[in-house]
């Protein structure tokens, strides 16, 4: 098993780590609808994407 040659210290490590950060969505506007949609997904209210309508499967 493979073994670091030096410790690593706590602020490297953590210094490393501050970059994990998670990004809010972009949210945009349906432009049929005018809801809040994410891009480059169907509309969930109206279910248009590109001008034409997609049919949204529905869970249990």
């Amino acid at each position: 098993m493979a073994l670091p040659k030096y410790k690593i210290s706590k602020s490297n490590t953590r210094t490393r780590k501050a970059h994990w950060k998670l990004a809010i969505p972009t949210v945009g506007k349906c432009p049929q609808c005018q809801s809040p949609k994410m891009p480059h997904r169907a509309c969930p209210s109206c279910g248009f994407y590109k001008g034409s309508y997609v049919p949204i499967k529905k869970k249990k």
